[in-house]
């Protein structure tokens, strides 16, 4: 649709002054309708009519009127226009009275500033309270028939070439105010798709650094924690040597998750992390001391985007269970792989609760699964332990398991 927007030739000069000059403007019309008006109801547009002569008094005042109104043409266009009308009425007296330039400026004023609906309307009303109130002084004697019948027409002729000038102007006006009303618009979207783009980058960002640093973190302090603890010195040499190479894999993991948000790559997208392997995770937890196991059932072409979020979901409950359970006997992984779902569960026993507040994690993988489609809950399995389950769907028939997902979880 914006595609096909016309835009029209821009201004010129003399345009772009009355545009900038809105209140010089309106002087400037304002003088010409006073002059018209001064000249068409006095004596020289009247036929050296008495200027003394009541109805010629009244000509005169309204005639003013309708040119000073002029100012309030911008906000109030079917003001001046009713008084150009009512002067034409007065005119009427006259023998020679022909439609007044006022009408012009008064019939343009409503089709600019009010609508084409509007301005048609009121040339409607116009014409025919001129139509009835010379056709009733014709009855009453007061204005002969062709006297009538001219006023009238010439109001009727002038008035329309307002009108339709009018109109086109006007019409022009409304369509560009359209097009910069459109454009402001498209602004203000692309503004706040920007700014979700932008929060959706940082929560991200946000989960993925929770789960390499929160997980590696959990790992290597506790596989410190296992080399103080241990009076064998090969033991606590293997421990720490796993938790240096605990912390160098997670160095890793950021460096690429977050190289693109060096200053000469802002604008570079986001390069995709290998999905983490449930077989990994269950081995830095055995590394550091603690009994996970590790159980998968059938098997399943999953397209990378659900690989990623099961090796997530498995790092998250395993490292919690190993913050959360530290004396716990057992650590359990359950992967199945259905025809319809593949189901991952986190159960380990001997939980206890928080001591501070709740963290990301679970909130991140939880929309992590939301993402592609699944379920995820969390909570005490009523045996004393912690049970993490997910419900990931199959993918439908005929799609490429291997086809990129989103961005978001395929990063």
């Amino acid at each position: 649709m914006d595609a096909e927007l016309l835009l029209p030739r821009p201004p010129g000069v003399i345009r772009q002054f009355w545009a900038r000059h809105p209140r010089f403007t309106d002087i400037v019309v304002t003088l010409v309708g006073l002059a018209i008006a001064l000249t068409t109801a006095g004596p020289v547009g009247t036929d050296g009519a008495d200027p003394g002569a009541p109805v010629h008094i009244v000509s005169m005042v309204i005639a003013i009127a309708a040119a000073a109104t002029l100012m309030l043409r911008r906000r109030w266009p079917l003001v001046p226009y009713a008084l150009a009308i009512l002067l034409q009425l007065v005119m009427l007296a006259y023998p020679s009275a022909a439609g007044s330039p006022l009408l012009v400026l008064s019939m343009y004023a409503v089709a600019v500033y009010g609508s084409s609906r509007l301005c048609w309307i009121a040339y409607g009303a116009g014409m025919g309270a001129i139509a009835v109130v010379g056709g009733f002084e014709t009855l009453l004697g007061t204005v002969d028939f062709l006297g009538a019948l001219n006023a009238l027409l010439s109001a009727a002729v002038v008035a329309l070439v307002g009108a339709l000038v009018g109109i086109n102007i006007g019409n022009r006006k409304r369509y560009l105010e359209a097009v910069i009303d459109r454009s402001r618009q498209l602004l203000v979207e692309r503004d706040q798709q920007a700014q979700l783009a932008a929060a959706d980058e940082r929560a991200r960002i946000a989960r993925e650094m929770h789960d390499v640093v929160s997980h590696s973190l959990t790992v290597i302090v506790a596989l410190s924690e296992g080399a103080i603890a241990t009076p064998d010195i090969e033991r606590a040499r293997g421990a720490m040597d796993a938790a240096a190479t605990t912390a160098r894999e997670a160095l890793t993991e950021m460096r690429v998750m977050l190289g693109v948000l060096r200053d000469g790559d802002v604008d570079a997208p986001l390069a995709p992390l290998a999905p983490v392997s449930p077989f990994d995770v269950v081995a830095a937890a055995q590394r550091a001391g603690y009994p996970a196991t590790l159980v998968v059932t059938g098997a399943a072409e999953l397209p990378e985007t659900a690989q990623y979020a099961i090796g997530r979901i498995v790092q998250e409950g395993v490292t919690n269970a190993m913050r959360h359970a530290p004396s716990a006997t057992a650590i359990r992984v359950l992967i199945d792989h259905a025809a319809t779902a593949t189901t991952v569960t986190v159960r380990n026993d001997r939980a206890q609760p928080s001591s501070g507040p709740g963290g990301f994690g679970l909130r991140g993988i939880a929309e992590r699964t939301a993402h592609i489609g699944g379920t995820l809950s969390a909570g005490p399995d009523g045996a004393g332990g912690w049970e993490l389950s997910a419900t990931i769907p199959a993918p439908p028939s005929g799609v490429d398991a291997d086809a990129p997902g989103p961005r978001e979880d395929a990063s």
